[in-house]
């Protein structure tokens, strides 16, 4: 099992780059943030954009992986984004986790696009089959409903092979698209006003998951279980944490992430319940 941190981008950098240091310290295995114009979690806060608090965080780290949790349609085009992920590649040294997902409905009426869930999937199923594209291939067209590429160059390509795309998938349709082109894929589990009901959600989710994997013909995958959507802040102790990774594994997990202890809601608990977690993980 391996462990990883979200940071929201709240902070300014000066108060942030520390953190992402300690979690690399602390010796977890990644760490990622919030793609959004305004999250609703902090509608009142202020906000910095993802990819440069990334390509920052990536001056300040060697090992950890630094990834989107998740990034979406509402603001960016899959041929602009694929640059943003090559060069944040390039930064990191091969580090760097696509994280991509439908994306909910605050960013896109603050740009003017009042899509209902149905079209902002629709626009979802568009937008992931063509940034695949764009992380493999040079010379991209592509002519469809949502987004439009002429002749798009790639070069210099991703540092590795391949930049891992992992996929946000709640929903049937979209678990269909992690499980056909996803590298790995990443659920928020859903349901649930206990822990029970909401594991046993998320349950259903992993069922679903492995239909739409062995329908693709495709293999094993890495898989992302945010703990933190759950009933339960996972940080709340140790204990709870730990009995949470253990049940996410039992469930096939690979991964899973829970989010930075903050002073105040969303996410309020103490930095050292983070250390104390970090001393348990088997390195």
């Amino acid at each position: 099992m391996r462990h990883g941190v979200v940071l929201l981008t709240d902070e300014p950098w000066a108060e942030a780059a520390p953190r992402w240091r300690t979690v690399e310290e602390l010796g977890f295995d990644h760490a990622w943030t919030y793609d959004h114009l305004v999250w609703g979690g902090l509608p009142d806060s202020p906000w910095r954009s993802a990819m440069p608090t990334l390509a920052a965080a990536a001056g300040v780290t060697e090992r950890i992986g630094l990834g989107t949790f998740v990034s979406s349609p509402n603001q960016n085009h899959p041929y602009t984004y694929a640059r943003d992920v090559i060069t944040l590649d390039d930064l990191s040294g091969g580090r760097f986790l696509c994280g991509v997902g439908t994306g909910g409905d605050l960013d896109a009426r603050l740009l003017g696009s009042d899509l209902t869930l149905r079209d902002r999937v629709a626009r979802f199923h568009e937008f992931v089959p063509l940034l695949d594209r764009l992380l493999r291939e040079d010379h991209v067209d592509h002519d469809g409903e949502w987004f439009t590429t002429r002749d798009a160059r790639t070069l210099p390509g991703p540092v590795r092979h391949r930049v891992p795309l992992l996929v946000a998938a709640n929903g049937p349709r979209s678990v269909r698209v992690a499980g056909t082109y996803g590298d790995g894929w990443v659920t928020y589990g859903g349901r649930g006003d206990t822990l029970d009901a909401w594991f046993g959600h998320v349950a259903g989710l992993v069922e679903r998951f492995d239909e739409a994997r062995t329908a693709a013909g495709r293999g094993a995958a890495d898989r992302y279980l945010s703990l933190d959507s759950s009933p339960r802040y996972s940080l709340e102790s140790a204990g709870l944490h730990a009995e949470m990774s253990g049940r996410a594994a039992e469930l096939g997990f690979t991964d899973v992430v829970c989010h930075w202890p903050r002073a105040e809601g969303p996410y309020a608990g103490d930095p050292a319940v983070l250390e104390e977690v970090a001393g348990s993980l088997v390195r």
